[in-house]
C-alpha cells in the first residue's frame, strides 16, 4: 500500500542520509532508511533469543550446511 503525503523533513538529514544509503531520490532514502530501521530491530529481536540446541542437533544443523560443499581454500 502506498499513501502520497506531505512532510517536512531536515534537507540536510535528507542529503546525509542519500550519501549513507547510496539513493538519489528522497522517496527511495525514506523507503529505505525506513526498512533498515525494520531489518535493524528485527536482528535487535533476533539476539535477544535463546537457542537451546544440544552438542548432536548442531552438528546435525552444520552438516547439512556444509555437506557436499568442496572445502574453501584461503586466498591470499
Amino acid at each position: 500500500m502506498v499513501k502520497r503525503t506531505s512532510l517536512n523533513l531536515d534537507l540536510d538529514l535528507v542529503q546525509a542520509a542519500k550519501a549513507v544509503l547510496h539513493t538519489s531520490e528522497t522517496t527511495e532514502t525514506i523507503h529505505r532508511a525506513l526498512a533498515d530501521v525494520v531489518r535493524h530491530d528485527r536482528l535487535r529481536r533476533l539476539t535477544e533469543r535463546r537457542f537451546e540446541l544440544a552438542d548432536d542437533e548442531l552438528a546435525e544443523l552444520r552438516r547439512s550446511r556444509t555437506e557436499g560443499t568442496p572445502p574453501v581454500s584461503p586466498t591470499r
